[in-house]
């Protein structure tokens, strides 16, 4: 009886039997794959389109790290499908908070994925090293043909503080051998009309989105390149001394496809600066053609430059006012735009608006969305104006500062009223104190 449990006992593996010993020499891939089938799926076991779709769910870091784990996991970080849409995070620690891509890994992407990249963005801080390392990986992307290009400075403009010739070479790059290029946000940069005329000459064909904000060497006619020649476009984002009659009749020709979103930045400088008027006959001329387009203005001015601004009928959707504006001004908005969808004033001064808010709930019958900053509006005038638009206001967003109590309402019950016009429960908004 001890003989044979010997014998059993080596037949179950406790001693050196032949099957043991085809179990050592087995491969270990085979050990691996045998207990994924016996035992359930171990995490290396994953099949690369489910770990591809984990990876896309994990901040880079994390995935660097998630990729040493082992073979199987290193294959997925390199998978073509995780490179097409990156970030490059530049910011020096010295001077910035925010995290940073690591300079191994950007040199690692670029040997390995360049190929890979299709819609790309890089976020740089205030420096100027920061702004030319950016131009520096902009310069080594030769192999590839982005669809999205989107420079963005997180603080003050840094690629504006870098040479012209240096910035535009390594943009260029970038439109020479992106034939397929739809969306390019260069704001706050030293593009110019030059470089515009490569970015036509390669993808006027593909080009949807610009903006292009703030870019002071590119003049009306670089702009006006840009809308003869890429008819596709729908979305342009630009200053207001860019704008011009020749552009918006461009952009109303029967070869160009219906604009759908112009967002233009009225800027001044420095007080007391002129600007040109536009035509009424060349908004008209817009709206034929792209009777649905949003147009979006944003205005920081001084109160003595409004001058040529909301004379005439302009069909703004969605306007935005940054600096103190007049009673005047605001009560030709209520006579001049009647497509007016969103209006945000930050500053008035010490004058009630309520003739002025009246005139634009009659007038502009589209209203959805208002906020009022430093401003000054009677309970009485602020509730009819609600009760002249209706639950049609969407968004209402204004400070308790704003609203003046007087003999009908006081701020206490305002809330109230307001909310039974609006068809649902509202309060003003609070300045926080602390």
């Amino acid at each position: 009886m001890k003989r044979g449990l010997q014998g059993n006992e080596q037949e179950d593996g406790g001693g050196t039997s032949s099957g043991s010993q085809e179990t050592l020499k087995r491969p270990c891939k085979q050990r691996r794959d045998k207990d994924c089938e016996g035992e359930g799926v171990h995490w290396e076991c994953l099949p690369q389109e489910i770990l591809l779709h984990i990876f896309q769910y994990l901040p880079l870091l994390d995935r660097a790290y998630a990729s040493q784990v082992c073979r199987s996991w290193n294959q997925a970080f390199h998978m073509p499908e995780l490179w097409r849409c990156f970030e490059f995070e530049l910011n020096q620690p010295a001077s910035s908070y925010l995290k940073a891509t690591h300079p191994d890994l950007i040199k690692q992407i670029i040997k390995r994925h360049s190929n890979h990249l299709q819609y790309v963005s890089f976020k740089v801080d205030s420096s100027r090293e920061s702004a030319e390392a950016a131009c520096d990986i902009l310069s080594q992307l030769v192999n590839c043909s982005l669809k999205t290009l989107g420079l963005i400075s997180t603080a003050r403009p840094s690629f504006m503080e870098l040479p012209k010739s240096h910035f535009i070479s390594a943009l260029t790059v970038v439109f020479v051998n992106s034939k397929s290029l739809s969306s390019l946000k260069i704001d706050d940069t030293p593009v110019d009309d030059p470089s515009l005329k490569v970015l036509v000459a390669n993808s006027s064909d593909t080009l949807k989105l610009l903006k292009m904000s703030s870019c002071p060497h590119v003049s009306p006619a670089g702009i006006l390149c840009v809308a003869d020649q890429c008819h596709g476009l729908r979305e342009l984002a630009l200053n207001y001394h860019l704008l011009s009659d020749e552009l918006l009749i461009a952009l109303s020709s029967e070869k160009h496809v219906h604009l759908e979103h112009l967002r233009i930045d009225v800027v001044s400088d420095n007080p007391g600066q002129q600007f040109h008027t536009i035509k009424k006959s060349s908004w008209d001329a817009m709206m034929r053609h792209s009777p649905k387009f949003n147009l979006v203005m944003y205005f920081f001015l001084y109160e003595n430059e409004f001058g040529p601004f909301f004379c005439d009928e302009i069909p703004v959707t969605h306007l935005y006012f940054g600096r103190s504006v007049s009673k005047d001004v605001l009560g030709r908005v209520g006579l001049t735009c009647p497509r007016l969808v969103e209006l945000v004033v930050c500053a008035n001064g010490l004058r009630p608006l309520d003739e002025e808010l009246i005139r634009i709930a009659q007038r502009c019958k589209h209203l959805s969305a208002i906020g009022l900053g430093e401003c000054e509006v009677s309970c009485s005038a602020f509730v009819e104006f609600v009760k002249m638009c209706g639950d049609r206001l969407t968004q209402l967003s204004i400070m308790e500062e704003v609203l003046v109590p007087d003999h009908r309402y006081g701020l206490d019950d305002i809330h109230w009223e307001v909310s039974k016009h609006l068809g649902r429960v509202w309060f003003p908004d609070m300045m926080p104190t602390w």
